[in-house]
């Protein structure tokens, strides 16, 4: 079984959403909800991966996972941002407190090198959208040293810094202006404080407008092939191959939204298909660049995986279509851990 570390998880906010004062101890005997817990990690290969802190709004529309084209989520204001951020990041620390053998948050490479070889799930603190970053980005400096090595500056609605991608289908990923010039600020000091840029929920011209600025590797943690789906969410034939000349890394996006031709959100999505995107993904960038980004907690996915003991059933399906050890060593961890190292010490 080849572990994974993998490039989006959003199992803080299902924590912080249960508000219970037993969260952490949840995780760590395993509640058996949702997709993940620690548990069910170890027994999947789990060997760590970018933890996220999401803000959701509490005024959004419901999500109707059976509509691809939903009402655009609506702004969010910095202070609920920064509550529920704050909220998280502690969540994810009194995990490592409450486990201290088991999970580790890794600031470096070497650490997440560290947690694995020790048999420690390897979690990166990384931030999904930045709301709760202030225009001055002194929220920016805490955090960091707070452990921040991943920031997405959006998500799917547009904020101080951009404007991100909302969920369309079928659509193309240009759907509007780029970063801002506080975004742009934003990139820069992310460049200074060796923080992860993630692209995932920019639109095109975010995304182009970050190529042109940052020196860091272009990273998309959790994108798939707009090639193949035509998701507004997925990456174009030239942005994937901008992420592999950067030296970047785009990670395979479980959701099935994002994986089907018909853009549909049905669990009975063929894992052959997840491979599909893989050897397009691979084409493109070259089999340096490509992981994995399960969205596990985030999105609907094959219930072929079905929660994070599934893995061992893509790698299976990636095996039975030629993917050799070398190979799926490195979609699964190295190539991961290697762009990590290449951001943080660049």
């Amino acid at each position: 079984m080849s572990p994974v570390f993998d490039g989006h998880n959003d199992l803080l906010l299902r924590l912080w959403l249960k508000r219970s004062e037993t969260a952490v101890q949840d995780f760590v005997a395993g509640d058996g909800k949702g997709h993940m817990d620690l548990p069910r990690m170890r027994s999947g290969g789990f060997a760590g991966g970018l933890f996220a802190i999401f803000a959701p709004n509490a005024d959004d529309p419901p999500l109707d996972d059976d509509n691809p084209n939903p009402p655009a989520p609506l702004e969010l204001p910095a202070s609920p941002a920064l509550t529920a951020t704050i909220a998280m990041a502690s969540l994810l620390v009194r995990m490592a407190r409450a486990a201290p053998k088991d999970f580790r948050i890794c600031r470096s490479a070497a650490e997440i090198r560290a947690a694995i070889a020790s048999g420690a799930i390897a979690a990166v603190m990384h931030m999904e959208g930045a709301e709760a970053i202030d225009p001055g980005l002194k929220a920016l400096d805490v955090l960091h040293e707070s452990g921040l090595r991943s920031l997405g500056p959006v998500w799917s609605r547009p904020n101080a810094f951009g404007h991100g991608v909302p969920f369309r289908f079928p659509s193309s990923p240009d759907t509007g202006p780029g970063l801002t010039a506080t975004g742009k600020a934003l990139i820069r000091r992310c460049n200074e404080l060796r923080i992860a840029i993630d692209l995932s929920h920019l639109n095109e011209k975010g995304f182009w407008d970050v190529a042109e600025l940052s020196t860091a590797p272009l990273i998309a943690s959790h994108s798939n092939a707009h090639a193949i789906c035509a998701s507004s969410r997925n990456l174009t034939d030239e942005q994937i191959r901008a992420i592999g000349q950067s030296g970047g890394i785009i990670g395979l996006n479980f959701a099935n939204g994002f994986l089907r031709p018909d853009g549909s959100w049905r669990n009975d999505t063929d894992l052959g298909l997840m491979v599909r995107h893989l050897d397009h993904m691979i084409a493109l960038a070259g089999e340096d660049h490509v992981g994995l980004g399960s969205d596990f907690e985030g999105a609907r996915i094959p219930s072929g995986i079905g929660d994070v003991t599934g893995l061992p059933a893509l790698t299976a399906v990636m095996a039975a279509r030629g993917f050799g050890t070398e190979l799926t060593r490195k979609i699964c961890s190295d190539n991961w851990i290697s762009v990590l190292e290449r951001t943080w010490t660049a």
